[in-house]
């Protein structure tokens, strides 16, 4: 069987999870590849945790059920992790990426990650800079796009600009870029040692 690449996105409603999911997946398409994005809703209301899928292959991709394993774990919400369950089937090659302010030793023990890389971004610094509205679902892509190299950068800006453009004026379009490619400069790399 190909190697399928699965993403599993963590946030609260209005976050931006759905859209970040898609969007990925549509990125992948345009590099050739077969792709799946699609949310997990339990109620469906703003601020209600929330779960997002991305799968990606060479091959077509025969699964249509949630990531229980996923190579990634994306969290939009650092609150998340104390609620449990974000690591859950985390492959131990495996990488969690999170939106937060916090240090390294806290998001590790609040998530209970084992030794798996973490990749740690201000995606909302960057939204309310970039966007002016704390919605950092675009940021978060820019740094998982970093974290993995699962697509290429310019790939994805040229999709999203394209995807952007039909509905968005050229100056919110502008901002959605320049936040993907700070969070793809701005993201750091470590590694949790529990």
């Amino acid at each position: 069987m190909e190697k399928i690449m699965e993403v599993r996105w963590h946030a609260r409603g209005g976050q931006g999870a759905k859209t970040a999911a898609t969007l990925l997946a549509e990125a992948a398409i345009h590099e050739g590849k077969y792709s799946q994005g699609f949310p997990e809703y339990g109620p469906e209301r703003m601020g209600a945790p929330m779960r997002g899928y991305t799968r990606i292959a060479d091959a077509p991709i025969r699964l249509h059920c949630a990531i229980e394993e996923p190579d990634v774990v994306v969290v939009l919400d650092d609150t998340l992790l104390e609620t449990g369950g974000v690591c859950e089937g985390l492959s131990e090659s495996g990488c969690l990426i999170v939106n937060t302010k916090r240090d390294l030793e806290s998001i590790c023990k609040a998530a209970g990650a084992g030794n798996h890389d973490i990749w740690i971004i201000d995606a909302t610094g960057i939204a309310l800079d970039e966007l002016k509205r704390d919605i950092p679902n675009t940021p978060m892509i820019g740094a998982l796009i970093r974290a993995t190299g699962m697509l290429k950068l310019e790939t994805v800006l040229a999709d999203i600009e394209k995807k952007f453009s039909k509905k968005f004026k050229k100056d919110v379009v502008d901002s959605n870029l320049r936040a993907i490619k700070r969070a793809h400069e701005e993201v750091t790399h470590s590694k949790c040692h529990n």
